[in-house]
């Protein structure tokens, strides 16, 4: 940081967030992301990649406790249970350091005195967010191959592997990394939008520091539920193209390209409609698990900084 930067910081009392920081406080937002989340993604995911066995996101809610109750829900919790944790702590670690560096050699801004995170303006804190959400997109990929290929087993005829270990080892031994690693590309052009919820969440936060009274985890908490849904609302397409090459036959792929997998979507799931398949509990999850998570962000962050 250059030495003008360190005066500013001595006079207003702030020190710079240590980088270590962003990723310790990222294993609490995954806790709370996933505690809060997964049984909406396990819904989502099963209306993205059915072929009409459900009539919605009701009657697959109704149908899943039918037949398997509660556990149903949860199927496929591990790997994100861990994964989460391991991903938000790269997200958001990530997110801190490019925040960081991009403040260091571009923008000079003031640090806050409450986290020691740089002031960037918005077009900062959306190359910071693209950055974190490249990056995460190597941890993410194959965890949530196997989240994707668990939550799809609904009985005994569709079911493949035991667990996620089982899981991971079969896909291991056909292909090696290359079949862990096939949702990379697709786990990267959705996580561009990453844009989207950096910037809206800096917007949020701003203006409700200028326009509310809400205490600082509140703003976090809102600001963090509202970001994340303009997020899902913009990146849902691409998620539900992630979906189906993730969940493809190993040793038969429809896809060969991720073009592929959007044109089948646009002619055998309803066109355009079939791009938004499963939106509803996406939305209905977006809010609760990523307010959660960010509040818990942003709280550890204040008390270790």
């Amino acid at each position: 940081m250059s030495d003008d930067n360190d005066i500013i910081t001595e006079q207003e009392g702030a020190k710079p967030l240590p980088r270590y920081l962003g990723f310790v406080a990222g294993v609490f937002s995954g806790f709370a992301k996933n505690a809060v989340g997964h049984p909406f993604d396990t819904v989502k995911v099963r209306l993205q990649t059915s072929e009409g066995r459900f009539k919605g996101p009701l009657d697959c809610v109704a149908n899943t406790f039918r037949k398997e109750g509660i556990p149903g829900f949860y199927k496929g919790f591990t790997p994100p249970l861990l994964g989460w944790v391991a991903m938000d702590s790269v997200m958001l670690g990530s997110l801190t350091v490019y925040r960081r560096f991009l403040n260091d050699y571009i923008y000079h801004c003031d640090l806050d005195p409450e986290n020691g995170q740089p002031k960037l303006p918005l077009a900062g804190q959306c190359l910071a967010g693209l950055g974190a959400g490249w990056t995460v997109s190597f941890v993410a990929a194959p965890v949530e191959t196997v989240k994707a290929r668990l939550q799809v087993q609904y009985d005994a005829s569709s079911k493949l592997y035991t667990g996620p270990i089982d899981c991971v080892w079969k896909l291991f031994k056909y292909d090696g990394l290359i079949s862990l690693y096939k949702g990379l590309i697709p786990t990267m052009i959705f996580r561009t939008n990453f844009i989207f919820w950096w910037g809206s969440y800096f917007i949020f936060t701003d203006w409700f520091k200028a326009h509310t009274n809400l205490s600082k985890p509140a703003i976090n908490f809102w600001s963090g539920g509202l970001s994340a849904t303009v997020f899902w609302i913009v990146a849902y397409p691409a998620d539900v193209v992630k979906q189906v090459i993730v969940t493809d036959n190993v040793e038969n792929p429809k896809f060969k390209k991720y073009s592929d997998a959007v044109k089948y979507i646009y002619k055998h799931k309803g066109g355009y409609r079939g791009f938004f398949k499963g939106f509803v509990p996406s939305i209905l999850r977006s809010f609760p698990a990523n307010a959660s998570a960010l509040a818990a962000f942003e709280f550890v962050l204040r008390i270790l900084h």
